[in-house]
């Protein structure tokens, strides 16, 4: 059996080890792969391993031994599903890998954007501390947690683990999907749902106009789930205090200029990382050797599409 791993470096860039998969057969990893690049890559490989590589119908078209493909990832909106399944390759992906990082860097950015840590290391290290009169200072006000609201778009099991870490911190939790009037109403509001064709955009300049005036958004689930301009826009009215996002609508980006919200007023991004310990991307290595064991098996783990 011939495997290829087509983007194996933002998975594993050098801290774990790919020994067990080498087991399952003839193995190659690139780090990256360029469009151009797949067919020739991958024209004789029976499973194919990728994390966003874009694997369209032309490509799929072009890859006729092509048996398996297995997502280092939960999505898969990057494999033209209808033409995987007309030519019979099976697609796995990797659910509820990342949910406990994830949960963990959603209250990050939330307490980024609370207790603004970074901002005060920083005027210490300059020696801000030093030049002042009292024992303590504040540049920037602090934000208590405890007693105010969450609003969670998405109450699946990284937006339930969100919900219970926020409760720990003394929040009031609410579903969207429960009571959408009162989670856009939320303190905070927090996205952790896929993006679809009915919810792209979703967060645009209406929905925005209907959150509490001050609010903070927080984002690590899909970039296309906003409307950047209209979220830029609020960040400079003040509509919304601030924002955390780990997603953006093309990553990565262009240039700095082509995102709105890159340089936009109390807005901390990071680059779609909230995934990336250790311990989670083992997990994906683990599960892909379980997927492509299942598959030569005869039995369907993780498939998705069935």
């Amino acid at each position: 059996m011939k495997i290829v791993v087509l983007d194996g470096y933002t998975t594993n860039p050098g801290d774990l080890s790919w020994d067990k998969l080498k087991e399952l057969g003839d193995f190659t990893v690139y780090d990256r792969t360029a469009p151009e690049e797949i067919i020739e890559r991958a024209k004789d490989a029976d499973v194919v391993l990728i994390n966003a590589v874009d694997l369209t119908a032309d490509i799929l078209k072009q890859l006729p031994k092509l048996k398996l493909i297995s997502l280092l990832a939960t999505g898969y909106n990057n494999v033209d599903m209808p033409t995987a399944k007309a030519q019979g390759i099976a697609v796995c992906n990797t659910p509820s890998y990342s949910t406990e990082a994830v949960s963990q860097h959603t209250i990050a950015l939330l307490l980024e954007l609370t207790n603004h840590v970074a901002l005060h290391s920083e005027a210490v290290h300059n020696g801000a501390w030093h030049k002042c009169p009292d024992d303590c200072f504040c540049i920037k006000p602090l934000s208590l947690l405890a007693g105010k609201t969450l609003g969670i778009v998405g109450y699946g099991s990284i937006g339930k683990r969100v919900g219970r870490i926020a409760e720990a911190l003394g929040m009031t939790v609410i579903p969207y999907s429960k009571d959408p009037k009162a989670a856009i109403k939320a303190d905070v509001l927090s996205l952790h749902c896929p993006v679809t064709p009915y919810n792209r955009n979703m967060i645009n300049a209406e929905f925005i106009s209907k959150m509490k005036d001050g609010a903070i958004f927080l984002n690590t689930a899909r970039g296309g789930l906003v409307d950047e301009d209209a979220l830029f826009e609020a960040l400079q009215s003040g509509k919304i205090a601030a924002a955390g996002i780990d997603v953006i609508k093309t990553e990565p980006p262009k240039e700095s200029e082509s995102n709105p919200l890159i340089g936009a007023p109390n807005c901390f991004i990071t680059p779609h990382h909230a995934w990336m310990p250790q311990e989670t991307r083992q997990v994906l290595l683990d599960y892909a050797y379980k997927n492509i064991q299942s598959f030569t098996s005869g039995d369907t783990l993780n498939r998705v599409d069935l």
